[in-house]
């Protein structure tokens, strides 16, 4: 079993580079079966769902060749639809793409549950299956996973209304809806940058998408994708949690490879925390003397605050001064973290989808869990801000999004370290892994 170990206590400084978002890489890598030529995409972060999604692609026939280390050339020339491994497919979130790729190429889908989801699940694809079902598709749930296919042999286009602005039904509908005749719109359609990359990606390889990053999005159908190359947009979250990671430990750090833009709402509240923040056009500057002001967070779509910086703001305002509340208004299961920090000393009160935080508390290294991917980086900043050492268990689930997270604190300054734990009859004992 392998664990990260944390020395906390430590000011970080320096600088780092900013790898690819994760969120706009994996709809781009399965965009690239939608065309007939090679795409070769480039800032594509080094973390395991990618990897998962490149694997996907492979076995369903395409070739995927590795041009440098962030560099990955997809040619769909053997795409094969129908073919995703299901042991891979139930691992990640994203493979649930694969059904308006497939849909939209051959009017027909099979997949397993994306992401291990099962029917009555907190995260069902219902925005997904109701959109392409107005766009003229039949499709079926079961204990194996969907399917489904066109009922006239081919999507047509639709004018798709969201109940809510859902970032990956947003993206399915795209998916499916650029090589289908006529004008497909989406209304209250997700702003996120993720949506705007794969829109520029696509575009780039000959769709007629128009109004990403607002709440109405057209696609004009065209009857084919030629390849390109592309560069994926930096990843804000990771930037957000490094930003975290500074203000709660102390410190100045320049974080490189950013959009500015795309980081607002967190700027906003660490600046109101009393962080100091300047930006220049593709670079932050970070300072902080670790002294923490609290505040009031609520989650919303894009551009309001992210869901998926929640937990790393959480491990903040126990140290910050003052009373602070979080509201969470996307996904209430969010607050796992919260039992683990309370193993660190924390003391946090939650009712359905608030926690209260009553701030200036001490944190002490324990050991402690990562429950998910955002839930890891907040014991990871925990483990930084906290006196003592910190043992993380579950480190698999940090890989998912984090590309080289282990270089680059250390390159801030951080005493952090994977090992395997090795669990014997004698009293255990780590091996630091090669």
């Amino acid at each position: 079993m392998e664990k990260l170990f944390i020395q906390g206590g430590r000011r970080l400084g320096g600088a780092i580079t900013i790898s690819g978002m994760k969120n706009a890489a994996l709809p781009i890598i399965f965009a690239c079966a939608l065309n007939r030529e090679p795409c070769i995409l480039q800032n594509v972060p080094n973390v395991s769902d990618v990897a998962d999604s490149l694997e996907i692609l492979a076995e369903m026939g395409c070739t995927v060749t590795r041009l440098g280390p962030t560099t990955i050339e997809v040619n769909p020339a053997g795409f094969t639809v129908g073919t995703s491994p299901d042991r891979i497919v139930e691992k990640i979130r994203a493979s649930s793409y694969l059904m308006g790729v497939e849909l939209g190429l051959a009017g027909r889908t099979r997949i397993f549950h994306p992401g291990g989801c099962k029917f009555g699940s907190a995260r069902p694809l219902n925005f997904h299956t109701r959109a392409f079902e107005i766009m003229g598709a039949e499709l079926n749930l079961t204990g194996s996973g969907y399917s489904g296919e066109a009922i006239d042999g081919r999507l047509h286009s639709g004018k798709i209304t969201l109940d809510t602005a859902s970032v990956g039904a947003t993206i399915n509908i795209m998916l499916a809806a650029v090589l289908t005749p006529g004008i497909t719109t989406i209304i209250n359609a997700a702003r996120e940058p993720h949506i705007v990359d794969l829109a520029m990606f696509l575009n780039k390889c000959g769709a007629k998408i128009s109004g990403s990053g607002t709440s109405d999005i057209r696609i004009e159908g065209v009857e084919s994708l030629s390849g390109c190359t592309y560069s994926i947009a930096p990843d804000m979250i990771e930037a957000g949690t490094y930003m975290c990671a500074v203000a709660g430990t102390g410190g100045c750090v320049t974080l490189n490879e950013v959009v500015p833009k795309h980081l607002e709402s967190i700027i906003s509240k660490l600046t109101e925390m009393g962080a100091v923040i300047e930006e220049d056009e593709t670079s932050i500057t970070i300072s902080s003397d670790g002294c923490l002001k609290g505040t009031q967070i609520t989650t919303a779509v894009y551009p309001g605050f992210p869901t998926d910086m929640q937990p790393q703001f959480g491990v903040l305002l126990c140290v910050a001064q003052g009373n602070s509340t979080i509201n969470e208004k996307i996904w209430e299961n969010r607050f796992s973290y919260l039992d683990e920090l309370s193993r660190m000393g924390a003391n946090v009160t939650r009712s359905n989808t608030t926690a209260g935080f009553p701030g200036g508390q001490y944190l002490m290294g324990s050991s402690v869990t990562a429950t998910d991917l955002r839930a890891g980086a907040a014991m990871v900043i925990a483990g930084l801000i906290a006196s003592g050492e910190t043992e993380i268990a579950n480190p698999h689930f940090i890989d998912r999004g984090y590309d080289d997270l282990i270089g680059k604190l250390r390159a801030l300054g951080a005493v952090i370290a994977r090992r395997e734990v090795f669990l014997k009859s004698t009293p255990a004992y780590v091996a630091l892994q090669s």
